[in-house]
């Protein structure tokens, strides 16, 4: 059963040679294989990998970590889950790769993912859709699904994903796991297949708010081959836990958005913990996120235009005409938005709101700490809802857009589990920017307070 603990614990575990390295990847690799079976969440299966012991005395100890297969992985296939790339093998790795290998990490499969991040259910994958592992009738989300599937799963250790806007935590919370988004260029880009530059942002999915904070601190970093990363220092991120979060004023958003009503007496539950735990927590309006939705939508399909003009087949895999529907359709209007007599009647425009969004997230955090809100307008629906629904993600992602496209940092936690359906809802908890430590802080207080992590017990 070694694969069903957290990344804490298999650190610890082997370290203090409560079990040895090669004990937990053969746990490990058994119950990927039987997830691979059941949800179809690699594109890359995970296989037998010769474990070098002198990875033991690593900060991440060896442990097995999933990787998003729109992250380069030097001398492996990384196909973005798309039929484009399917004999890519890239000849280096993204920095957020390196960086947790040297910290020890070892690279356990790549997982399934919508392609190229189109969608917010995995189901554009061009190699199948992946199946939510707590209701394998349900959608895991995405793009990230198949990071947030296998570690729902015990299929690995802890997964890295990526958010353009709501592509951690969306999948996070449909599969009842972690997911934190960090600050826009705490982590690199450099090796990420791109999809909408200006808000693209490396983050992992893991078991509890604690090996999120452990990856968090091996991902950041300034990195030279990525002019929009951060110069700051990394602090060693776990330092943040195990604090009260006694007198912190708390924001609660979209209390009154229509279409929350049949989820929200579960976030008024969330409130009360906060609220016995010290915090002040007070509804607050802030700007309502279906603007978001077009301005994120003109954005993000104007830069997805130019990020996928490169795969044309002389230099990338296979031609255009493998590009699946959803990216035909998302570069046929990001071009006609980019147009000449257009570009100002609407990419100019979704900056100038953009802008807006950005100028209200600093006013409110003028008086509180940190801002809440459900992560997602409802629990994971049934595979097969994204079909014929050209604006799905954008639908889904609402509450997450304002604050993927003004960069700040957010992580989703549990904190609703249907035990009907065994879906979940999650919170999403977003902090000024650089502000991280105020994210682990306020999660890991509502985690260790709670029930509804389903590791917490392993912690």
């Amino acid at each position: 059963m070694l694969h069903t603990i957290t990344l804490k614990q298999a650190i610890d575990g082997v370290k203090q040679k409560k079990f040895s390295l090669s004990e937990l990847h053969a746990d490990t690799l058994t119950a990927a294989q039987e997830a691979q079976q059941n949800y179809n969440i690699f594109v890359s299966e995970p296989r037998a990998q010769e474990v070098n012991n002198a990875l033991i005395s690593t900060p991440l100890a060896g442990a097995p970590i999933a990787v998003k297969d729109n992250c380069l992985t030097q001398g492996q296939t990384t196909t973005a889950s798309s039929k484009v790339l399917e004999s890519f093998s890239p000849a280096y790795s993204a920095t957020v790769v390196e960086k947790i290998q040297t910290a020890g990490g070892v690279v356990f499969g790549k997982t399934n993912m919508d392609a190229w991040a189109h969608g917010s259910s995995t189901e554009t994958s061009d190699y199948g859709t992946t199946k939510n592992p707590r209701n394998p009738a349900h959608s895991p989300g995405g793009s990230s699904g198949g990071s947030a599937a296998a570690v729902a799963a015990n299929a690995c250790i802890a997964a890295i994903g990526t958010e353009t806007a709501g592509s951690i935590r969306l999948p996070a919370a449909w599969c009842g796991v972690v997911g934190l988004k960090p600050t826009y260029g705490r982590v690199s880009r450099y090796g990420i297949v791109a999809m909408a530059s200006s808000t693209d942002s490396p983050g992992s999915i893991t078991k509890t708010v604690e090996d999120a904070a452990i990856m968090l601190t091996h991902m950041a970093g300034n990195d030279p081959l990525d002019g929009t990363t951060s110069s700051q220092s990394v602090p060693d991120f776990t330092s943040f836990l195990g604090k009260n979060i006694q007198g912190l004023k708390i924001g609660f958003m979209y209390e009154d958005l229509a279409g929350l009503e049949s989820i929200l007496d579960h976030y008024h539950d969330v409130i009360s913990v906060l609220e016995t735990l010290g915090a002040t927590v007070k509804a607050v309006s802030a700007l309502d996120p279906h603007y978001a939705i077009s301005v994120y939508t003109i954005i993000q399909r104007g830069e997805v235009s130019s990020n996928l003009a490169r795969y044309d087949g002389i230099r990338y895999g296979h031609d255009r005409s493998y590009f699946g529907a959803e990216a035909q359709r998302r570069i046929m209007l990001g071009t006609y938005t980019l147009s000449k007599g257009y570009a100002d009647q609407y990419y100019t425009l979704a900056q100038k709101v953009r802008t807006l969004f950005r100028q209200d997230f600093e006013k409110l955090f003028e008086e509180y700490d940190v801002l809440i809100a459900p992560t997602t307008p409802s629990f994971a629906p049934k595979i097969g809802i994204a079909e014929g629904q050209a604006m799905f993600g954008e639908l889904a992602d609402m509450l997450q857009e304002p604050s993927s496209l003004t960069g700040l940092p957010g992580i989703n936690i549990p904190c609703f589990r249907d035990t009907t359906t065994n879906l979940f809802l999650g919170l999403n908890i977003i902090a000024p920017l650089w502000r991280e430590d105020l994210l682990l802080q306020v999660a890991d207080a509502y985690e260790k307070a709670t029930e509804w992590n389903s590791w917490r017990s392993h912690a």
